[in-house]
């Protein structure tokens, strides 16, 4: 007995270390830092994300440069303009990693939400628009880069070094997404409609959403698929029905760290300036937009040259209205607009031979009108029907929505051009030193899966689509 004592009196010492050790442990753990997320509590960062980084930052900053809706007149945005730099791998790697981490989020919801493995097995809410947000991010990014990691990508450190896959097979998978996603929001689950911050927890219009995407992906395809046409309008038919179903994220602040990107680069950095060519089509045009979309300096409008402007932060050329006033704080960050399909059925049914294209050009360019807070009068019969003579009909379409798309549209205007050649641009870089086709790939990949990441010029190398 006398020996019990004295092993328990040597043993109490470590027992009350190791449970003091074990309470502490608990104590100390931040019960607001949870490891285990709910894909609804997800949902509010990645819509968020999508809108801010994904279609609002660089990516944006610099197709609006190259397609000639602004010209860049200071910094990083004068040398895009100046075609200067552009083949660097240190130009877009932020946003190559942005977009990546957005899209590791995204496949954290789609995991937590499949059916058959995941922890939330019934939430087909979540599941289904993480789906069409993950088609969002991955047609933005092969859009931009084309080839690009994709069946081997968002595996963490068991994949490091991802094979890139095909634009052609990615685009394969982002209409799979889509399909799926269609198939989720239709069927019955728990809703959360406050961390929906796009629709509000409206599954209807998300599926008008997808289908939208769908006409949008399959019109990028016309110079490759002979049935590209066909299949945007059957898309085009079951997405948005009016401007109150367009994908539209809305929900910035009027604070530093709420504010839409847009807004937030004029006024950090002032690198944009309205471009002449822009201007200068809207005023052949007698377009009543103008002075909704431009800034005066000194009483009047003075877009820049694109490519031949001289460098100022600012205060020397007109800029883009919404930016110029704080109403730009808040203004709404489109993914994709409902008069951007009605322009792609207008497209469509053109290429298609189908005789209402007239109609649905109408309804596109009434819808950009009224989108941009602008009368539109006679502007269609007077401006837009006199120049749909034989033989320009397509140009014109493109024309129309290439004005509609200015500013914060600059992405699919940028793509529009790439696969069309619509409109005629004007810098005099374009032909000297070439148009940026693509995206140089990012540094965080040349450097580290060297392997995979394909060689090419952004000058001469176009992509899949664009070919």
């Amino acid at each position: 007995m006398k020996t019990i004592k004295i092993f328990f009196l040597i043993l109490l010492p470590f027992l009350i270390v190791a449970c003091s050790e074990e309470i502490m442990d608990e104590i100390n753990k931040d019960l607001n830092d949870t490891e285990v997320m709910p894909a609804s509590n997800i949902l509010p960062d990645v819509e968020l994300r999508s809108a801010f980084e994904t279609t609002g930052t660089d990516i944006a900053w610099y197709a609006t440069v190259y397609i000639e809706h602004d010209a860049g007149t200071w910094a990083q945005s004068y040398d895009a303009d100046q075609r200067s730099g552009q083949n660097s791998a240190s130009l877009f790697n932020n946003n190559w990693d942005g977009i990546y981490s957005v899209m590791l989020a995204l496949n954290d919801i789609i995991k937590k939400t499949d059916p058959a493995t995941g922890s939330e097995t019934d939430n087909f809410w979540a599941r289904g628009i993480a789906q069409v947000l993950m088609a969002y991010n991955l047609a933005v990014t092969t859009d931009m880069w084309g080839d690009v990691p994709w069946t081997e990508a968002l595996k963490g450190t068991a994949v490091m070094k991802p094979k890139y896959d095909s634009q052609q097979s990615i685009y394969v998978a982002i209409n799979a997404l889509l399909d799926d996603a269609i198939v989720n929001l239709g069927k019955t689950t728990v809703k959360f409609p406050t961390f929906d911050y796009i629709y509000a927890g409206d599954q209807n219009k998300w599926i008008k959403a997808a289908y939208s995407l769908k006409a949008r992906y399959a019109i990028h395809l016309v110079n490759v698929d002979n049935t590209a046409a066909a299949k945007a309008l059957t898309n085009a038919a079951l997405g948005f029905a009016s401007a109150a179903d367009a994908l539209i994220f809305n929900k910035f602040e009027a604070s530093a760290s709420g504010e839409n990107p847009w807004y937030q680069f004029k006024v950090d950095r002032s690198h944009l300036s309205a471009s002449a060519t822009l201007y200068n089509y809207m005023n052949a045009r007698s377009d009543p937009r103008i002075p909704v979309y431009f800034s005066k300096v000194g009483g009047a409008f003075v877009p820049a040259p694109s490519g031949a402007a001289q460098q100022t932060q600012g205060g020397y050329y007109s800029i883009a209205a919404i930016t110029a006033t704080t109403a730009g704080r808040t203004a709404p960050i489109p993914l994709m607009t409902y008069h951007e399909l009605k322009f792609i059925e207008a497209e469509a049914k053109f290429r298609s031979g189908d005789a209402t294209w007239q109609a649905a050009l109408q309804a596109a360019v009434t819808a950009a009108f009224a989108y941009s807070g602008a009368t539109i009068g006679t502007y269609y019969a007077d401006q837009v029907v006199p120049r749909l003579t034989a033989g320009n009909e397509l140009n014109e379409i493109l024309m129309q929505k290439y004005i509609a798309f200015y500013e914060f549209e600059a992405i699919e205007s940028y793509n529009d051009y790439r696969r069309t050649g619509v409109p005629t641009l004007n810098n005099p870089n374009n032909a000297t030193t070439g148009f940026v086709n693509r995206f140089p790939y990012a540094l965080s990949e040349t450097s580290s899966n060297p392997e995979n990441v394909p060689v090419i010029d952004v000058y001469k190398n176009k992509v899949w689509w664009a070919k």
